[in-house]
């Protein structure tokens, strides 16, 4: 096997890799949502699934953006094949933020809910514990 032909099966592999993420989230999160609408309704599914959904997609898009990188940097990279990866890149880039803000309600560069700090009241304003008593 040349190296030429190792890296194609390389792409070839991310590419695979990539479609089965997405194929096997896709399945896993339609499973999950049968069982939660069984559960508990349509709407307390509905949002959870689409979370579910649009990550393995996130995740299935990396893979075939890698193995497009690969394959087009590494074997042929003629002006034609990079300006054609740009391309691709740019509209997979675009999806994956849409995605994104679509199934977590922020922006990429936002941290999580978890990783920003407390909100505390201005100063001056009080709290409804001090308003009712509660604190000393």
């Amino acid at each position: 096997m040349t190296l030429d032909e190792g890296i194609e099966a390389a792409g070839k592999g991310l590419d695979i890799a990539g479609i089965l993420i997405i194929a096997v989230g896709a399945l896993g999160a339609s499973v999950l949502f049968v069982g939660r609408v069984r559960r508990g309704g349509l709407l307390d599914a509905y949002s959870p699934y689409r979370q579910s959904l649009g990550r393995a997609i996130l995740l299935g898009l990396e893979f075939l953006v890698a193995g497009d990188i690969i394959r087009t940097v590494a074997i042929s990279p003629t002006f034609l094949s990079v300006g054609l990866l740009g391309a691709i890149v740019l509209i997979r880039t675009f999806l994956s933020v849409a995605l994104q803000v679509e199934t977590e309600g922020r922006w990429p560069w936002q941290p999580h809910k978890a990783e920003r700090p407390a909100d505390k009241d201005p100063p001056g304003l009080s709290t409804r514990e001090d308003q009712i008593g509660l604190t000393g």
